[in-house]
């Protein structure tokens, strides 16, 4: 199921965005009045359909660029923003923005990009499961769920998003875990492994993660780094 957010203060336009949403297979559509509400969800979404002029009469309210700025700095969702204002579409590429549509809403358009986005989601949801012995059985984790994975004595540590059991531990080399995963991962240094849609910022010797962990970036590393990063993106 793809969980998608629609966040709109307009309750007619939103619930008119929830029903074109629902049409397509699969989705699971949540909606949201207020950018605050939305940040303060638990829901880790999919696809997130942003009004950019959020509240914008009421005082100290969030607009959507604010919303998804913080929505940047934990998830790699899809951001669609909606606008009636021609005027924010540059700002809002400056988030990450997947594409955006304008008010009124073309139901052809917005058909053609729901159905990008969706694609580009399954896409992501398509990646073989990494396959593990440890405990004397053998787990699956999906890839999608690795934050990092480091070495610790003779073991890799794999981190992971799952709430119930957040780490796994197994016998392995580094090097053939790094193959294994794929580009999508780098080795930052000869002890840490990190998946690159985990990454919240860098410098030239740290790698902050969106949980909020730091993994050591070897400085022979960072230019390497910097490339495998910006490629991870244009692929995204």
């Amino acid at each position: 199921m793809i969980e998608i957010a629609v966040c709109e203060d307009e309750q007619p336009i939103r619930e008119y965005i929830k029903r074109l949403t629902e049409q397509f297979a699969d989705v699971h559509v949540s909606t949201f009045g207020r950018g605050e509400d939305l940040l303060k969800e638990k829901t880790v979404f999919d696809i997130i359909l942003l009004d950019i002029s959020l509240d914008l009469n009421e005082k100290d309210a969030i607009n959507g660029v604010e919303v998804a700025k913080m929505i940047r700095e934990k998830s790699g969702a899809i951001i669609i923003f909606i606008t009636a204002l021609k005027e924010y579409v540059f700002e809002a590429f400056d988030v990450g923005a997947f594409h955006y549509l304008l008010k009124p809403i073309d139901e052809q358009k917005f058909e053609e990009v729901i159905g990008n986005a969706i694609g580009q989601i399954k896409k992501r949801q398509v990646v073989e499961p990494l396959v593990i012995k440890s405990n004397g059985g053998y787990i699956q984790i999906p890839v999608n769920n690795i934050i990092y994975a480091e070495n610790e004595a003779r073991k890799i540590v794999i981190y992971t998003k799952n709430m119930d059991d957040d780490s796994y531990s197994f016998y392995e080399k580094m090097e053939d875990l790094e193959r294994r995963l794929g580009d999508r991962f780098f080795r930052s240094h000869r002890g840490y492994l990190v998946n690159l849609a985990e990454v919240r910022r860098y410098d030239t010797t740290t790698i902050i993660l969106k949980n909020g962990v730091s993994v050591y970036l070897a400085k022979q590393k960072y230019n390497d780094f910097v490339a495998a990063y910006m490629n991870y993106l244009r692929k995204v």
